[in-house]
């Protein structure tokens, strides 16, 4: 078996709260029981189209947790010649194709439900795809229209996740035809993962429960570049008073203003510890 190896993958989008602390600390212990080692990586893509602030902010909140990792961070900034070589594979083995319908297009087509909400990606609907009739149109040195992968549709996806079991999707009625890659030329979070997962050899990846739905995507894209799939942990989400998910919004629960207000590192990771037990 490989050695463990996890990440952290923070997104710059704002200051880091209770939640995704929690989510690391998921992350930090895993690693630490199996003897691995965990990387940072910075999940800056859209740093490619706006300036993001909060990385210092972001790197300043993990270390007061204590929370350590091996190697130099990683940018997903960086990176993209990387997931553009993926989008050329995909387009050589001709499972992708350009797409100019817009996101109004596809929520407004009949039978086309949201997949999990008005965050997520409309399922979007077989009678849009163009036939498979011939070679695709060059992907171009710049990528003005968006690009989809092509689902098996009908196909029973199952993986077993480490916290809540076994998970099951139906391709084409829990998911349809993805971006992987934008018409402002940014790779989309879907195929930039798969690929940082498979090149960067993470063995486990450990997240929130909210992306469930994104690992069945990323495991067409795993077997489509012919990659093996990352084991999956994926953590309960956490919740403020009301009930509602935590977001970056919660500015109250944020952890640079938990630490000024005196809260320890060890009061919130002793409570992680204890309502994991």
């Amino acid at each position: 078996m490989p050695t463990y190896r996890g990440r952290l993958a923070p997104s710059p989008t704002g200051l880091l709260h209770l939640g995704h602390a929690r989510t690391f600390w998921f992350a930090a212990e895993r690693a630490r029981t199996a003897g691995g080692t965990l990387l940072l990586r910075n999940d800056d893509l859209d740093a490619l189209r706006f300036k993001l602030d909060f990385v210092d902010a972001m790197i300043t909140d993990l270390r007061w947790l204590g929370f350590v990792w091996e190697e130099p961070m990683i940018s997903q900034s960086q990176r993209r010649p990387h997931y553009r070589a993926a989008l050329e594979r995909l387009h050589a083995a001709n499972l992708i194709y350009p797409c100019t319908r817009s996101r109004r297009d596809v929520i407004e087509a009949a039978g086309a439900p949201h997949e999990g909400g008005a965050e997520d990606e409309p399922i979007y609907p077989p009678q849009f795809r163009p036939p498979i009739d011939g070679p695709l149109p060059p992907l171009g040195e710049t990528i003005t229209v968006n690009w989809r992968l092509r689902v098996p549709d009908g196909e029973a996806l199952t993986f077993h996740d480490v916290k809540f079991g076994e998970q099951r999707a139906v391709v084409g009625r829990d998911f349809g035809d993805f971006l992987v890659w934008r018409k402002d030329d940014v790779p989309s979070y879907q195929l930039a993962c798969a690929v940082d997962d498979a090149e960067l050899g993470v063995t486990e990846v450990v997240r929130g429960a909210d992306l469930i739905k994104s690992t069945f995507r990323q495991l067409v894209l795993f077997r489509a570049l012919g990659w093996p799939a990352p084991a999956f942990f994926h953590c309960p989400l956490m919740n403020d008073d009301r009930g509602e998910r935590l977001a970056k919004r919660h500015d109250a629960l944020s952890l640079r203003t938990l630490r000024e207000r005196g809260v320890t590192p060890a009061g919130i990771l002793a409570k992680f510890a204890a309502e994991s037990a």
